[in-house]
């Protein structure tokens, strides 16, 4: 053993048992509570197990996670379970066996506990919407960010004797956390319609857990207005990203900025259309019609002339008037089939009408590229390159009355205009506020105790020790003295105690003068007897002096 380990351990017995269990006992204390206030401070985060869960169902597992030996905690309003970090899979494993939570929402397994004796259709109807409801609400609180859901369907009666049927409907409340919950109505909407036979999707309203109607009657994203405003977004946003992939490998992604404004016509168009094609003749029918006439007409009486005044022997007989008519006719019909094409467009697309752009680029990276000898000119011409690239990127028509801007500006720091400092030592200290506090605290904890506890107790033993050396010096002062003051207890063959101390103090090593004491019981184990003679002699003196 080294001479200072064993100078130590020699130091540790000069105090005694009883001293040093309690410097042992005051040492074991201050480990305990600094060790317990670590644990206290560091202990695990905890994450959130159930949510929305009725008092029975916490009692049920609080019993379950106490058995099973996971620690666990509840929320003030009692209707959430909270398990420490990593044990949340292990502890929904464990209560999935055990059928927990069993209140909430329960699904088809309410038939499980439906007997079939003394059951009612009417009974039999209520079960089914309820488990239906309680699966909707499972899937729902399934999708990322909705912390809790509830499902209400309205289930129209039969009725034989009526003649208009009744639809379903359906109300849907949520509790969302760190998501648009407007966004998500119209796919919660169609989720619950395509759930529940028969309902139509205007039919589901949908609500948040603050009372706030997100979604209700005719669905606000097929409406002409939120359709045009969707289609310009999308049409600027596939804009700009032909911009910033045109000139991103060029100047860099930070080092010019786009903005697109899109006029877009959403009206839906129908054209019908009919074109004949007189080239593509075909004959359908001919028809002919051939008519000859042929007529001869003699008249009776005998016209009157002046031959008839003249007086002759015998007058001619007179000639009657005779005509005769000819006629043909020919009629040539011929019917001809033509080629049509009936062409009925109906369009419920989109038209940009017009585009306005505008690009600026960063001057910086500018001159950085052209040089720092470049002509005044040289910069103009590459905007215009620029300017050249942008419009064969974004389909610009100057004709439709498209506007395209670019400039060179001077950027400030920071992307967007948004300065972006360093951190400084204030934000440092807030990111590892908490860490620090923990720190601190366990500090201040195993300061209080080694000041308040284990520096007190330390005091106390040192004291008493103190009095035991002063009353042992008063006991050693009493023997017969040595030449150097020190008590003579020589014995026949062993050193002196000033021998002792001397060898003591002349050892390099030793750095601790051993206590009268301590010299007094080495020369006891070398020699009792001799010692206890000169104990008994110092004890006689000692009575006739008093007497």
């Amino acid at each position: 053993m080294p001479e200072q380990l064993r100078t130590i351990v020699e130091n540790l017995k000069s105090l005694g048992a009883r001293r040093l269990a309690m410097m042992g006992g005051v040492l074991a204390l201050t480990l305990a509570l600094v060790t317990g206030g670590a644990i206290y401070l560091n202990r695990p985060a905890y994450e959130t197990l159930y949510v929305g869960l009725e008092r029975s169902d916490v009692n049920q597992i609080g019993l379950v996670l106490g058995e099973a030996g996971i620690g666990f905690d509840v929320v003030s309003d009692g209707t959430a379970v909270l398990v420490p970090a990593g044990k949340t899979a292990e502890a929904r494993m464990l209560l999935a066996e055990k059928g927990l939570p069993s209140s909430a929402n329960a699904g088809y397994e309410l038939f499980d506990n439906v007997g079939s004796l003394g059951l009612t259709t009417f009974m039999q109807e209520v079960t089914r919407v309820r488990a239906l409801e309680g699966e909707i609400a499972r899937t729902i609180r399934s999708i990322a960010g909705i912390k809790a859901a509830r499902v209400h369907i309205v289930m129209p009666e039969r009725g034989n004797f009526r003649r208009e049927q009744q639809e379903p409907s359906a109300s849907v409340v949520i509790r969302t956390s760190g998501i648009d919950a407007a966004a998500k109505a119209s796919s919660l909407r169609y989720l619950v319609s395509a759930a529940v036979p028969g309902l139509n999707a205007e039919k589901v309203t949908v609500l948040d857990s603050s009372g706030t109607l997100l979604a209700a009657g005719d669905d606000p994203a097929n409406s002409t207005a939120q359709r045009s405003i969707g289609i310009e977004r999308t049409v600027e946003s596939q804009v700009e990203e032909n911009i910033r992939r045109a000139l991103a490998p060029y100047l860099g992604p930070d080092n010019f900025r786009a903005s697109v404004k899109a006029e877009v016509n959403t009206d839906t168009r129908q054209v019908e259309e009919v074109i004949y094609d007189p080239d593509s003749r075909v004959e359908r029918s001919v028809q002919i019609v051939r008519t000859a006439d042929s007529a001869t007409r003699e008249t009776a009486a005998t016209p009157t002339t002046v031959l008839q005044n003249i007086p002759q022997e015998e007058s001619p007989s007179p000639e009657t008037p005779r005509s005769s008519e000819e006629s043909e006719r020919r009629e040539e019909t011929t019917n001809y089939e033509l080629s049509t094409k009936r062409i009925a467009t109906a369009s419920n697309g989109y038209q940009v009408t017009r585009l306005s752009i505008a690009v600026v680029v960063n001057e910086a990276r500018l001159a950085a590229i052209l040089g720092e000898n470049a002509a005044p000119d040289a910069l103009q011409a590459r905007i215009a390159e620029i300017q050249t690239v942008v419009a064969s990127a974004t389909g610009f028509n100057e004709a439709r009355g498209d506007m395209l801007n670019v400039a060179a500006v001077e950027f400030i720091d920071g992307l967007d205009g948004v300065e972006t400092p360093e951190p400084g030592l204030l934000d440092t200290l807030g990111q590892h506020l908490g860490t620090m506090i923990n720190a601190l605290a366990f500090v201040l904890v195993a300061f209080l105790v080694t000041w308040f506890g284990l520096r007190p107790l330390t005091a106390a033993v040192m004291r008493g020790s103190a009095a035991e050396e002063t009353g042992t010096e008063e006991t050693v002062r009493a023997l017969p003295q040595g030449a150097a003051g020190e008590p003579n207890l020589s014995l026949p063959g062993v050193e002196s105690a000033s021998t002792l101390a001397e060898d003591t103090e002349s050892a390099p090593q030793l750095k601790i003068r051993p206590a009268p004491q301590a010299r007094l019981e080495r020369m006891v184990d070398l020699n009792e007897e001799r010692t206890a003679d000169i104990l008994r002699k110092w004890a006689r003196a000692e009575v006739e002096a008093a007497a």
